[in-house]
């Protein structure tokens, strides 16, 4: 069956912040897959008809069987076999019927979660900075898994059958009463008992469901950090900390599950022992009516009949309260994060700059968040075979300048253009190939050294590969290694040093020639040496782009036209590097602590 993509913002009507809110918008989008939707009502109709035909054939069968004992005769047992023929043909309909409407369920469950997961994966990609920045990235995969099962299982397993339960106990309701107003009731006298208690449990599974998975969140960031700093933990002999931190948790988590299990359980007990206690009655008062001749053996036994056919709905509804309750949890906390909106907008009508010269320039631009000041009026410009170096003490805002040229953050004040255009005219895309940001801490993807250098371009030449790496000083290691460019490099590059790492990354930037290209303190693990030699192979393959240099190693960055020196988000001084030594401020003092023991 072929998966339909919605458009999301069809899905945005209802509020996720209320129980109702959810089951509307999963619906929504369940009632899209028009096909499966058709054919599982119906299904659920036939299914109910044949079920609620069993009983009536049940108590005929009962009747005849009580004849052919008072007196037999071979009319009579002709009745009773055709009566077994069409018991057998409903029981094969009914379970045929019901299978088909389950499948239909589970097949458009299991299409909203594929749905979902991209419609969520999609988001994640377009959510800004500031958001990935405030959360861990165990508590989205737990959305992604945890809650998006959750909305899918409330599909599969609560929604038609909910269809199916009303269809079934409406219809047979109006039965039993139309045969016998007092044996209908008492027959149905445990349904209201089930709803109140039914209601009941889904307000508390609700509840611990949102509990359950803050905990698997909780589960999810302690392993997940454990695992990516699993050197550190043996460095520091630090296993058994890890350990019972994680148990400790795992515990909170299980002491959760465990009263998920005593509602579901007792709910389950108290709805079963109300059913049977209903059924005796009906045993009870129907005997008594059968012995006064009210009625017959076959209507009594239509009664039970009936009541027997309610015992497998009545004991699925544990399970569908269940579902309920963590359709609305896991639902909540999913929409929460599909209807976030991006800090970080497209403008309708952006200007795409592809043939851009790469002319930036910083206008008096400040940004700042949580009511503090990050830069203040910054202001510089940089050209085609220029290069600025900006350097700076720890937290003086030289990484959100690197930031701010992408908008990977947006100014809060001031301007930033290219060839004179606002960045915030520009597509997003476009403006993401005109510049590249080289950051100090360098990810490279579980995959060959030639798949994380070609990951902008995977269609690039493998000469343009060879020739970005050897700019990079990685060629040499590269051929000598076995499997050379295919060689796989470990989860995030564990099996290559911080410099490898690093210079692989550059390797990956300068690929895309872009026009304009920020170096984050993109050599900080790269020995001098090394980054003479990747500076002198850089300078031929950046001399007609735009080149920004951040470091706090001022041998990185000497060679830049001009130099910013930034402290408390403000350029303190600016110049080329004689000028600023000439000075004698913070520059130079910064210069006699770095470069000139060295040279004594």
């Amino acid at each position: 069956m072929s998966t339909k993509k919605i458009p999301y913002s069809k899905l945005k009507a209802e509020s996720p912040n209320t129980a109702s809110g959810t089951y509307v918008r999963i619906i929504k989008m369940g009632i899209k897959y028009k096909v499966q939707m058709f054919f599982g009502i119906i299904a659920i109709f036939i299914a109910a008809g044949f079920q609620l035909w069993i009983p009536i054939l049940i108590g005929d069968a009962v009747e005849k069987i009580s004849e052919i004992v008072s007196e037999s005769d071979d009319a009579t047992n002709r009745s009773v076999t055709t009566i077994g023929l069409l018991l057998l043909f409903a029981s094969s309909m009914r379970g045929l019927f019901t299978g088909l409407y389950n499948y239909m369920g589970e097949s458009i469950g299991q299409h909203i979660g594929y749905e979902l997961r991209l419609l969520y994966y999609e988001k994640l990609q377009r959510l800004s900075f500031s958001y990935h920045s405030n959360i861990h990235s165990g508590d989205l995969i737990t959305r992604a898994l945890l809650d998006i099962e959750g909305v899918s299982m409330f599909v599969r397993t609560a929604f038609l059958r909910t269809i199916f339960m009303f269809f079934l106990i409406g219809t047979g309701t109006y039965m039993v009463i139309k045969a016998d107003l007092v044996l209908g009731l008492i027959s149905l006298s445990f349904i209201p008992f089930v709803g109140w208690r039914s209601i009941e449990a889904r307000l508390k599974l609700r509840s611990s469901w949102y509990k359950l998975q803050e905990k698997m969140s909780i589960l999810t960031k302690i392993m997940d950090e454990n695992m990516g700093g699993i050197r550190v933990v043996r460095s520091f002999f630090s296993q058994n900390y890890e350990i019972r931190k994680f148990d400790s948790a795992s515990k909170e988590t299980l002491y959760l599950a465990n009263d998920q299990v005593d509602i579901k359980s007792i709910n389950i007990s108290m709805i079963s022992t109300s059913f049977l206690i209903s059924m005796g009655l009906v045993l009870w008062i129907g005997g008594l009516k059968v012995i006064n001749g009210s009625i017959n053996i076959g209507e009594l036994a239509t009664f039970l009949a009936f009541m027997s056919i309610l015992q497998q709905p009545v004991r699925m509804l544990g399970m569908m309260v269940n579902a309920f309750a963590r359709g609305a949890a896991s639902g909540g906390r999913l929409f929460s994060v599909l209807d976030m909106e991006a800090e970080i907008q497209e403008k309708k009508g952006a200007i795409n700059l592809t043939k851009a010269k790469g002319i930036l320039k910083f206008n008096n631009v400040s940004f700042g968040y949580e009511g503090e000041r990050t830069l203040k009026n910054i202001s510089f410009e940089a050209k085609p075979g220029h290069t600025i170096g900006i350097v700076g003490p720890p937290g003086s805002g030289k990484s959100t300048i690197a930031h701010l040229i992408p908008r990977f953050y947006d100014a809060t004040s001031g301007e930033i253009t290219i060839d004179g255009i606002n960045i915030k005219d520009v597509q997003l895309d476009s403006l993401r190939h005109l510049v590249s940001v080289v950051e100090q801490d360098s990810f490279l993807f579980t995959a060959s050294i030639e798949h994380n250098v070609a990951y902008g371009n995977p269609w690039a030449e493998d000469t343009d590969v060879e020739i970005a790496s050897k700019n990079t000083q990685m060629y040499n290691y590269i051929i000598n290694l076995p499997d050379k460019f295919n060689t796989m490099v470990g989860e995030r590059g564990v099996s290559l040093s911080g410099g490898q790492r690093q210079r692989l990354s550059i390797a990956r930037s300068i690929l895309l020639r872009p026009k304009i290209i920020v170096f984050d303190d993109s050599t900080s693990a790269v020995d001098a040496a090394t980054e003479q030699k990747i500076r002198i192979a850089l300078k031929e393959a950046t001399k007609n782009r735009t080149s920004i240099i951040i470091s706090h190693r001022l041998s990185s960055l000497m060679h830049a036209d001009e130099i910013l020196f930034i402290e408390s988000g403000e350029i303190q001084e600016r110049g080329n590097h004689e000028y600023l030594i000439s000075k004698g401020k913070k520059y130079s003092e910064l210069y006699e602590l770095q470069i000139r023991p060295k040279i004594n």
